[in-house]
């Protein structure tokens, strides 16, 4: 008889894990308690890392690569050249971008119609693999805690586990203009804008600002058409041509978890090593996760022994990933000092291409283990 994993939440690693699980024989069920499973946000950046996770789980996305670009101030002025063909030789792959809606609909499309149970609210969760829902329970073999930044999960297992703000906010849109611009990313005091080209001639575009937390605005656009109607093209077009603004206050895990897992339970994505999204890593390290726990509930004879092997394998990987992300933030979109930001500008014309190509290969080149089917189990 096949093994039961129960995933809690339907987001990119909820459904990446249960895609591989599905994948190496085990009977899956995923509980996402929203009504419906509907994307929200905006743009995600795939780096070669989630590429290879994509193709590991069998996924097939369409991902828009990215073909060169640079870092600019903001009247435009280049500060680095993106050399996209030296990118491909260093990291493996092109960087890669898609809408965040299409690639749920990517990871959905890969699971059987009958694995997803959307509008399940899960009330808690036992360490030996009982999943108390509204209507009822489920036991399984391994239960999957794929259920976001403020984890109630987490929360049950580790009380003193604690989110905390990131220092910065980012406004997101997606926008089609009459021409599609390259990527690019624009540094000035306190603040960062990203341009990503997209599938289908859209335009992915954020705006992240150092400033305190819970800040509002009555008319979003309004607030960014004005800030930054100066700024270099295609920037306040972008911002005009786009429907519907989202603006986020964004945060982290305050302090790493000891493990990622306890008894039959794996904390996977957000719920076990949320991480600012300075380097864009937050999507990208769910998809490892889910590989990796894949791979260790095929190859592994027993659930102890696969979550011993899972958080062995991830835990200082990702963690490492959410320490280099909030260094990111401090020398890129929360840097406010004038002349440190001035300083930055100059040391960055000067770097190399070489130099500035290398950035984030040590994350970037990781490799999937292959995916192979389970092994009999010791009851």
């Amino acid at each position: 008889m096949a093994r039961h994993a129960v995933v809690v939440g339907g987001g990119i690693g909820g459904l990446g894990a249960a895609i591989g699980l599905h994948r190496v024989g085990w009977q899956v069920t995923v509980l996402e308690r929203a009504p419906e499973l509907i994307a929200i946000g905006a743009g995600i950046s795939l780096w070669p890392n989630a590429q290879r996770a994509l193709t590991a789980l069998g996924v097939a996305a369409r991902i828009e690569p990215q073909h060169g670009g640079g870092l600019l101030d903001w009247r435009g002025r280049r500060l680095a050249r993106w050399n996209a063909d030296a990118y491909v030789r260093r990291h493996g792959l092109p960087l890669g971008a898609i809408h965040r809606a299409n690639l749920i609909d990517a990871l959905r499309s890969a699971l059987p119609s009958d694995c997803l149970k959307t509008g399940v609210e899960v009330t808690s969760v036992e360490p030996d693999g009982v999943v108390h829902h509204a209507s009822g329970s489920l036991e399984a073999d391994l239960v999957v805690a794929a259920d976001g930044i403020n984890s109630p999960i987490r929360q049950s297992l580790y009380p003193s586990a604690r989110v905390t703000y990131s220092g910065g906010a980012a406004f997101r849109g997606v926008a089609r203009l009459p021409t599609t611009p390259q990527l690019s990313t624009t540094w000035a005091a306190g603040t960062e804008i990203g341009v990503l080209p997209l599938p289908d001639d859209q335009v992915y575009w954020w705006v992240s600002e150092a400033r305190p937390a819970g800040i509002r605005h009555d008319d979003v656009r309004e607030y960014l058409a004005t800030k930054y109607a100066s700024w270099h093209a295609p920037i306040p077009q972008l911002i005009a041509a786009t429907k519907e603004i989202l603006l986020h206050d964004t945060h982290h895990l305050a302090t790493p978890l000891p493990t990622y897992v306890r008894g039959h339970v794996a904390l996977l994505g957000d719920a076990a090593h949320a991480m600012p999204p300075f380097l864009g890593q937050g999507g990208c390290q769910a998809l490892e996760d889910a590989v990796v726990l894949a791979s260790a509930a095929a190859t592994e004879s027993t659930v102890d022994n696969a979550l011993r092997r899972y958080d062995a394998e991830r835990r200082p990987r990702s963690q490492h990933v959410a320490r280099a992300s909030i260094k990111a933030g401090a020398s890129g979109p929360l840097l406010r000092n004038p002349v440190a930001v001035t300083l930055r500008a100059g040391l960055t014309r000067l770097l190399p291409a070489t130099i500035t190509t290398r950035v984030g290969s040590g994350i970037s080149r990781w490799q999937p283990p292959v995916l192979t089917p389970a092994q009999p189990h010791t009851p």
